[in-house]
């Protein structure tokens, strides 16, 4: 689903050229005369520069009661702003070969910009009115309203959208994190534009944008475009949401669903990314359930006993928890055997931890496909601005794959022990799942 991505027949191509593969990213830090800061990345091998913006705090900041309104908001940013409705915005767009577009999650508001340099002032000012001014129209707001409602109708039918639901809320709660972005068929149709407006200023302000930018532009450049584009936004935003931890204890949670094949979600608290853990920890999880083909995960579940297609794990850091999570799909027959092993594997590394050649094998995967992230601006400007959101030092892009590789066994299995916790694992069944009862 997406109501924020358009992309202009003439600029196709301009987007398929990106800055090449790079051994060392040479990134800068940039303060505007107003004293919004920036990291770029400067590149003149192409006229084109992509930018991207990131205001923190993100759908969390939903007023009470009113949960979806940053969804719908930043899905309307892109209709119209201005004196121009939805199509003319659309058109102007189009006849700038630039691409704009706006999406939401938890913790983040994100605007990506991409543009060509001969055409950069005009596409800045063409931005700059959709962040200071969007037009807000009944029939743009009535269209979008009816495309997330239907979204939210369809997530009600999907068991993978069931588990992600009933996994989080009984993670989180008392925490907007436990429940969709999207909000839910009465909070949405509830909403009205004055709910919308003070939305965008709760969200959108300069005390929490992060910015990143790659391509054809200079620091001298960028500043003040960056007080042009940001200037007139709030000050401040909204106070940002507090700290949470998971709510529920190890176990197994059943949500009937009629489904041949029942989806689960399992998972429990993680580790921060500050951590001085962090890195051994996200080593051991490439080992156990984030390598694909190559993860114990897979060769147990799907490979050796065939319970699945796919089978992951993965460290998840929010702003305001963290988590360990994973997920797999199986036939309601063979649910119970999947637990089994998903659990011995979990205990197993708890216990055990890894051996030589899975670190090594893990190491030379995770250094060497590191390098692959960075073949775009606009990938680039992404890392950057994400970076910044999580507090990583600004050379971070050079020296990652040099933690990585000073992960030692001791570490990992120290780490382990430390990150798997077999009794707190809690799994979440969407589905008809066959001689299993709930434990929890």
């Amino acid at each position: 689903m997406s109501f924020f991505a358009r992309l202009a027949p003439a600029a196709a191509l301009v987007f398929a050229v990106a800055t090449p593969l790079r051994a060392e990213i040479d990134i800068d830090a940039v303060t505007s005369p107003g004293g919004i800061e920036a990291w770029l990345v400067e590149d003149q091998s192409i006229p084109f520069t992509a930018l991207e913006l990131r205001f923190k705090g993100g759908a969390s900041l939903d007023a009470p009661g009113q949960r979806g309104v940053t969804h719908l908001m930043t899905a309307l940013l892109e209709e119209g702003a201005g004196e121009l409705d939805s199509q003319g915005f659309s058109v102007a767009i189009e006849e700038l070969a630039a691409r704009f577009s706006f999406d939401v999650g938890d913790d983040t508001l994100s605007v990506s910009a991409q543009f060509l340099t001969e055409n950069r002032d005009e596409a800045l000012a063409l931005l700059r009115t959709a962040l200071i001014a969007p037009r807000f129209d009944p029939d743009a707001i009535e269209r979008v309203r009816a495309q997330v409602l239907s979204v939210i109708a369809s997530d009600a039918l999907d068991p993978n959208s069931i588990s992600s639901e009933a996994f989080s809320i009984r993670a989180f709660p008392d925490h907007p994190y436990g429940t969709s972005v999207e909000g839910t068929a009465e909070s949405v149709a509830a909403l009205t534009r004055e709910d919308l407006v003070a939305a965008k200023d709760r969200v959108m302000a300069r005390d929490r944008v992060y910015v990143g930018a790659v391509g054809d532009i200079t620091a001298a450049e960028l500043g003040p475009i960056l007080d042009t584009l940001l200037g007139d936004l709030p000050e401040a935003g909204a106070p940002l949401p507090p700290s949470t931890e998971i709510a529920f204890d190890g176990g197994l949670s059943i949500v009937e669903f009629d489904t041949p094949q029942s989806v689960l979600t399992f998972g429990h608290a993680g580790i921060a990314r500050e951590d001085p853990d962090f890195f051994p920890a996200f080593v051991v999880n490439q080992i156990v359930g984030g390598g694909g083909f190559g993860s114990r995960l897979t060769e147990e579940v799907r490979r050796e006993r065939g319970l699945t297609y796919g089978i992951y794990s993965a460290l998840v850091g929010k702003s305001y928890a963290n988590m360990l999570i994973g997920r797999v799909s199986t036939v309601n027959a063979r649910v119970g055997e999947t637990v089994e092993v998903l659990r011995a594997e979990w205990a197993d590394v708890a216990e055990n931890g890894i051996t030589r050649e899975e670190l090594d094998r893990a190491k030379t995967y995770m250094t060497g496909a590191y390098p692959l992230r960075f073949d775009g601006n606009e990938r680039i400007a992404n890392i950057l601005v994400g970076m910044q959101v999580d507090g990583m030092p600004i050379d971070y892009v050079n020296t990652r794959n040099a933690r990585v590789d000073a992960v030692t066994l001791e570490d990992a299995n120290r780490v382990a022990a430390r990150l798997f916790s077999p009794e707190d694992l809690h799994i979440v069944i969407v589905g008809q799942p066959e001689g299993l009862e709930p434990s929890n």
